[in-house]
């Protein structure tokens, strides 16, 4: 099965050129036979707004008139997607990704982490715990770019089943996340990751790129560079990502990192932080 990660710019404020963009892309992975199909983090609205209320204009319930044309081609094309966009809940507003294929409307998350950074300052925290949606080639979970800072959210997915891990995100030139934490997601999960990063610059903000598709061992399948516009695609069985138990040599090494775990020693995992007033920071700023 197919799985395709889209690495696209994006334009604030102009959901019609970015869902044209969107609409064309999706052809074009449909045409190379890919399944599933993953857009970045507010690919339908743009990321760096300067208020929630300048986003309202963008902003869409979910589903929606976006979606709904969304779900006309999925279902014409016989694929599934995700797609990053700005929802409206009367005057909340979350950053989500919105899932939908052949079926229609399959659901929606909201993103649960989020940074002091672009419409994540003025968005409202997400209240969907990392669900798991259920395909025709198995069982799907999101994360949305900050969340994949959090090892915990992505072991959420798995331990709910997900085969694959997709992440639509945004980051932005300056971080290294790219580098090794959706690699480390796919290795200590045992599942595959499809990243979709967009490029461009908006606002004085430039993205990074590198989206990549990583296989269910943490190995990097295919990855794009900084400045273009390109589709990535990977090639998998998702049913490998439910054979936890990896043996190097029969008898002799064995690891299973879901059957091997201890959650009884976890618990400081799931007490509360205290926020420190006068906590120090780390500025990297130049």
């Amino acid at each position: 099965m197919k799985i395709a990660a889209v690495q696209m710019d994006v334009k604030i404020l102009d959901s019609a050129h970015n869902l044209s963009r969107i609409m064309e892309k999706l052809e074009v992975a449909a045409e190379c036979e890919a399944k599933v199909v993953v857009f970045p983090e507010c690919a339908l609205s743009g990321y760096c707004f300067n208020s929630k209320e300048e986003s309202y204009s963008v902003a869409e319930t979910v589903p929606g008139p976006s979606t709904e044309k969304l779900t006309e081609a999925a279902r014409r094309l016989d694929c599934y997607v995700i797609m990053g966009m700005l929802e409206r809940r009367e005057e909340d507003i979350f950053n989500t990704a919105a899932v939908v294929g052949p079926e229609g409307f399959v659901g929606s998350y909201r993103k649960v982490h989020l940074p002091f950074l672009g419409i994540d300052r003025y968005a409202n925290l997400g209240d969907k715990p990392f669900p798991v949606f259920e395909t025709q080639y198995g069982p799907i979970g999101v994360n949305i770019c900050f969340d994949l800072n959090f090892p915990e959210s992505g072991r959420s997915a798995k331990l709910k089943g997900a085969r694959l891990l997709t992440v639509p995100t945004n980051w932005p030139i300056g971080t290294n996340t790219y580098k090794h934490v959706a690699n480390a997601r796919g290795q200590e999960n045992h599942i595959f990751v499809a990243v979709a990063n967009r490029v461009g610059t908006e606002r004085g903000y430039g993205f990074v790129g590198h989206s990549k598709v990583i296989d269910c061992l943490g190995e990097t399948v295919a990855e794009a560079e900084q400045d273009e516009e390109v589709i990535l695609y990977g090639d998998f069985d998702l049913a490998e990502a439910d054979q936890n138990q990896i043996r190097y040599r029969t008898g002799e090494w064995h690891v299973d990192r879901i059957q091997d775990r201890r959650p009884d020693f976890y618990s400081a995992l799931t007490e509360p932080v205290k926020k420190e007033t006068n906590a120090p920071i780390s500025d990297i700023s130049s």
